[in-house]
């Protein structure tokens, strides 16, 4: 039994140093898509869910529609106040109907009546007060009648005017800025019912749906994350102590395990310093804590060869 213990023990011993000395001749790195995110505007419960997670779509598919009551309402509403600002402008343009003008009229002839009736006391009484018949008083008085006579014709004259012509200019830009307005609150019912609809912004593969049919969505909520099509990128931390080993732009190999240790050639892309453990992308590091690191980006140089490769697997890179 003990010799048992001893083989067994020195088994382990050379495993794990095989082991050991094959995981030291790589490093491990992480694979990462481009990732999106797809939110509502406004708020409404999920009507209907169009997709699964696993499907790929299009830009301009719909994803969902979601369910807002309160929009019809407003629709409605802003719909006639468009109608009555609409009317409201068409009045102030045309001025007073036909029934009006046709009163007005009527109303001028009375005034031109008095008007030429106060005109003729007025030329007798001049007479008479000349050859001192009437008292200046009397005279007076039939003068007043005569002018007041006189400005009721220039004013039916003005309301006349004002009907041929239209109200004022003031008016009817204050009316016509009342139909805009109405026609701006309708644009904004509209543009809110076309946000019913949850678009795709960008071909993309739907990873996650965050919400069930139901359920309210508020505006800035992610409906929906998804990665872009072709956008595998492969990502590596290594301490500064070996950064000598790795230039940006220079070509390089990555090997994916799980596929077999299928190869992907491509290039450095980038280089950059991270400042937290909790951003490496290298499973169980062996260098020194005070050791700064840095995060090396790789990109495929043919996208599509990285295309079937699923997010955050393992991928390698030999130091």
């Amino acid at each position: 039994m003990s010799n048992y213990k001893s083989i067994l023990v020195g088994v382990l011993f050379i495993t794990a140093c095989t082991n050991n000395e094959k995981s030291g001749s790589f490093i491990q790195g992480k694979t990462e898509k481009e990732q999106i995110a797809v939110v509502g505007k406004i708020a409404g419960r999920i009507q209907t869910i169009k997709v699964s997670q696993g499907d790929f779509v299009h830009r301009g598919d719909t994803l969902a529609i979601l369910d807002i009551p309160e929009v019809e309402a407003k629709r409605a509403q802003a719909a006639g106040a468009v109608t009555s600002a609409s009317a409201q402008y068409q009045m102030a343009q045309r001025g007073a109907t036909a029934n009006q003008l046709k009163q007005l009229n009527a109303k001028k002839k009375a005034l031109e009546e008095q008007y030429g009736f106060a005109r003729k006391s007025l030329g007798r009484m001049e007479a008479m007060v000349r050859d001192s018949l009437i008292a200046q008083q009397q005279y007076d008085e039939v003068f007043a009648k005569y002018q007041g006579a006189q400005a009721q014709l220039i004013a039916v004259d003005a309301e006349i005017a004002d009907v041929q012509h239209g109200v004022r200019k003031e008016q009817q830009t204050m009316a016509l800025g009342q139909q805009d307005r109405a026609e701006g609150a309708l644009q904004e019912v509209r543009v809110a019912e076309k946000e019913r609809y949850i678009i795709a912004p960008q071909d993309m593969t739907i990873e996650t749906i965050t919400l069930k049919v139901g359920e309210l969505a508020l505006p800035g909520y992610t409906l929906f994350n998804g990665t872009l099509d072709n956008s595998t990128y492969f990502r590596f931390t290594v301490p500064e102590s070996q950064l000598k080993n790795y230039n940006k732009g220079a070509n390089i190999e990555v090997t994916v395990p799980y596929k077999g240790d299928l190869k992907i050639a491509g290039f450095i892309k980038n280089i950059k310093q991270i400042g937290a453990y909790a951003n490496i992308a290298t499973a169980y590091p062996d260098y020194d804590i005070q050791d700064p690191l840095y995060e090396i980006t790789i990109y495929p140089k043919e996208p599509i060869s990285a295309k079937e490769i699923l997010n955050k697997t393992t991928v390698t890179i030999k130091k």
